[in-house]
């Protein structure tokens, strides 16, 4: 079951992991993207579970690597929006999401460790999801791109949603479970084992790698 994640509790004989036990991962460059979900100077430093932030990096930094290598084709999306704030979800919630003081100047900048070169895509969205007032998805079709690797953070918030955009939209979708890191290890393990497996094939870093050719 080389390249699967294996869930405590779940017997071999469960549909989750005889999916997750089909044959080895094959990707093929041309028609694929490496998706990086708000790997940005204002996210990075928060604490995620089950994988640090360092650790999302340092695996994301492997498979975009392993993309440019390849032919596949890496696509950085950020989260930002206007200095007056006026252009952010400001909705009635019990929990709403907001910013407890001024945003830095640097908040929503790539990090360096990304490389970012000039063949690679670069996505400004403003909510949680990259698709719906972008072109990400026009960028995608024109390109013949159909498979998505989906990485970053938060698992739950801006990975879950980009990610069910791309279901709707019939796209392919891998989701690399130790290159993503959510607020709590039990929003990840819930993304990975009720919501992504029924959108995509769950894999590591590892087994992404190998499928573009190492």
């Amino acid at each position: 079951m080389r390249g699967a994640v294996v869930y405590p509790g779940r017997r071999e004989g469960d549909g989750f992991l005889k999916e997750m036990a089909m044959a080895d991962l094959i990707l093929n460059p041309a028609t694929t993207a490496v998706v990086v979900i708000d790997l940005q100077k204002g996210i990075v430093g928060r604490a995620t579970a089950p994988n640090p932030a360092a650790t999302v990096v340092a695996n994301t930094v492997r498979l975009l690597r392993s993309a440019r290598r390849a032919g596949a084709t890496p696509v950085l999306v950020h989260v930002g929006g206007s200095p007056d704030g006026l252009d952010r979800l400001n909705p009635t919630a019990d929990e709403p999401l907001r910013a407890s003081a001024p945003l830095p100047p640097d908040w929503s900048e790539l990090i360096p460790e990304l490389e970012r070169s000039p063949g690679d895509l670069v996505i400004l969205k403003r909510q949680w999801g990259a698709f719906y007032g972008t072109d990400l998805e026009l960028q995608l079709r024109r390109r013949g791109l159909t498979t998505l690797v989906l990485c970053g953070i938060a698992t739950e918030y801006g990975v879950e949603s980009t990610a069910r955009d791309a279901f709707e939209r019939g796209f392919e979708q891998i989701f690399v479970s130790d290159a993503m890191g959510a607020l709590s290890a039990s929003a990840h393990e819930h993304c990975l084992t009720r919501i992504f497996p029924r959108m995509g094939r769950v894999r590591d870093t590892q087994a992404v790698v190998s499928a573009l050719g190492g």
